[in-house]
């Protein structure tokens, strides 16, 4: 937290630290939006049928035409949106459906075509995470979404839509933990990452995700979304990245890691360590956040902040409930926990009653039917891209690889 951002706080609360805790609820009953929306989706593979999946939760939007190149997923996504008109591509899609915004969930490395195209066509965007497999590509979608004026562009980074998130990050952008000097984040799963293909014409499309060519692997398709946390959660962007890895759990013949460990350097010394796997699923997936003061560690549907003895009381236990871990007790951070908590609701394990994806969605479509501020921008997408590209980088050459200003500049 920088100097002013504490100065401000500190003078606004007037020495009251309980009252500056007392934040409006985050995580309100679901508002209708003020005007319906139709939507195309680009990329009917396993991430955009979790979209669509989403995007049923909202009566005034429409899934108004889907497209694919793979005409099984586009039949598959079909079954999924009866009422939408089928496309074999984008061009076609924008060329013909009538459509308000334009959901690009193709692979990585497809991204900038579609969303740029939609841009273009003044559509809004909402652009999945990584929003590219590479800088050239990262750069020229940011470009493509600062001139194209009066629409939306929005990253998909779900951290930043996450109702728990943004409550945690209200205490330690207010110094509840003080100075942030370690950071660590972690995402353990048993997967293969591979997709059968019955026909083997359709297997290196299928899984694109281990072609060492056009994927970041881990790093950028998990690490990415993890990275933008902490970069939102403490207003700093590493300098330099080193990375390690190898394919441990599933010697298949895939030459993208299927694990990874990394070390993101921060202005002022600071670090986060971050670790992948596909191999294990012990201790989930989390950010951690050590202060001075606290620390909050992040677990996407839940939080939780831990005080230190000698850290002042900060009024912000009546947000939440404690729960145990090992030989420290830590508060449940939950959002709209006050609400909860007079309807005699609050109670251990209450966590967020959509996945993570869903809220993002939301963010989007607000920005799109009431003009509400984009969360993720197409530049917020570039610098956590810039990040990952950097570390698969580090990973790829071994050493250190820096991260300059340069990357995260829109030309």
């Amino acid at each position: 937290m920088s100097s002013p951002d504490r100065r401000d706080f500190l003078k606004g609360a007037a020495g009251a630290a309980a009252a500056a805790f007392a934040l409006e609820p985050v995580l309100q009953a679901r508002e209708r939006l003020t005007q319906p929306v139709r939507i195309g989706l680009v990329g009917c593979g396993r991430q955009g049928r979790a979209i669509l999946g989403e995007l049923t939760k909202f009566e005034e939007v429409t899934v108004a035409a889907i497209c694919d190149v793979d005409p099984r997923r586009l039949r598959g996504a079909g079954r999924r949106a009866p009422d939408a008109a089928s496309y074999p591509d984008h061009a076609a899609l924008l060329g013909e459906a009538e459509v308000d915004a334009v959901i690009v969930a193709t692979p990585t490395h497809l991204h900038r075509g579609p969303a740029v195209d939609a841009l273009a066509a003044g559509k809004h965007v909402y652009c999945e995470a990584p929003l590219a497999h590479d800088l050239a590509d990262a750069k020229a979608l940011a470009k493509a979404a600062r001139r194209a004026e009066g629409q939306v562009f929005q990253t998909g980074m779900q951290g930043r839509s996450n109702p728990v998130y943004k409550l945690a990050r209200s205490f330690v952008r207010a110094g509840a933990i003080r100075d942030v000097f370690a950071m660590r984040a972690q995402f353990h799963r048993k997967t293969s990452w591979r997709t059968p293909a019955s026909d083997p014409s359709r297997e290196k499309a299928l899984n694109w995700r281990l072609d060492p060519e056009i994927s970041l692997g881990l790093i950028g398709e998990i690490g990415a979304q993890q990275f933008d946390v902490l970069h939102w959660f403490t207003g700093r962007y590493p300098t330099a990245a080193r990375a390690s890895g190898g394919v441990l759990a599933w010697p298949d013949g895939r030459e993208v890691e299927d694990t990874v460990h990394a070390e993101l350097t921060f202005p002022k010394g600071a670090r986060c360590t971050w670790e992948a796997t596909l191999g294990n699923t012990f201790g989930g997936r989390y950010e951690l956040l050590l202060g001075t003061m606290g620390a909050v560690k992040l677990a996407w549907t839940h939080g939780w902040m831990f005080k230190e003895a000698d850290a002042p009381t900060q009024g912000w236990e009546v947000y939440a409930n404690r729960q145990q871990f090992h030989n420290d007790e830590g508060i449940t951070l939950i959002a709209d926990a006050t609400k909860l908590a007079a309807q005699g609701k609050l109670s251990e394990g209450v966590g967020l009653p959509e996945p993570s994806l869903y809220y993002a969605l939301e963010s989007f479509l607000k920005s799109v039917a009431d003009g509400a501020e984009v969360v993720t921008s197409a530049e917020d997408g570039l610098r956590a891209a810039a990040v990952a590209i950097r570390a698969n980088q580090a990973l790829r050459d071994g050493g250190e690889v820096a991260i300059e200003e340069d990357d995260f500049r829109v030309e």
